[in-house]
């Protein structure tokens, strides 16, 4: 598997491990709970971002695996991560009072929602838009797009649990179960998804069996 998307999985499971702490019941006092938050959500999109870039490397704009490709795609991860764990840390303990009205009603923050809501799904959409361009008209194959279309239906059916079915299990289960243990676990299968995506356009990089031919 590239580099570059080695760097996604990285990002998922940091946002993994940040989602354990920030809605996994953990007994954590407001304060830390606050900057795991932030990080959960840099983490995000930084990662979404991350995943989008590897799209773009796909069309060889730069050569995968590259110093130069690496460290475009961290350099702007990482500004991405930056800024947005930045305004999400100054919003949740109000260091500059900048975000302060976000705390009352009606509770917005337009920085923070583009940031957080907007960008991964552009990220998301764009990533799927390339890459159905790259496999059916410069790879001229079919096949992947099964792996890539599924993929993309198991991340909609995660966000479906997360955002409309999550309120139905919340009031059934009185605040037990909510739809963010859906929510996870589709998002892991369709990050699975995106990896038996990629090992099937990359199959040539893999190292080939030892006494035997190389993939088909």
């Amino acid at each position: 598997m590239g580099r570059e998307m080695q760097l996604f999985l990285l990002g998922f499971i940091i946002i993994e491990i940040c989602e354990i702490f920030t809605v996994g019941g953990f007994p954590l006092n407001d304060a830390v709970r606050k900057g795991f938050s932030a990080v959960h959500i840099a983490a995000i999109t930084s990662t979404c971002w991350v995943l989008l870039m590897n799209a773009l490397v796909g069309f060889q704009l730069l050569d995968d695996g590259t110093p130069a490709s690496l460290g475009l795609i961290c350099a702007s991860a990482t500004a991405l991560f930056i800024g947005t764990g930045y305004i999400a840390l100054d919003t949740a303990f109000d260091w500059t009072g900048h975000f302060q009205s976000s705390h009352e009603d009606p509770n917005r923050n337009i920085a923070l929602y583009v940031l957080y809501q907007l960008v991964p799904l552009v990220c998301v959409f764009l990533f799927y838009v390339l890459e159905s361009v790259l496999v059916l008209r410069v790879l001229g194959e079919f096949r992947p797009m099964l792996y890539l279309t599924g993929a993309a239906l198991l991340f909609a059916i995660g966000q479906i649990f997360n955002y409309v079915i999550s309120v139905h299990l919340c009031n059934a289960t009185g605040g037990k179960i909510n739809g963010a243990l859906f929510e996870t676990l589709f998002t892991l299968l369709a990050v699975s998804g995106i990896w038996t995506f990629w090992s099937s356009i990359t199959e040539d990089d893999w190292p080939l069996p030892v006494g035997g031919g190389g993939y088909n």
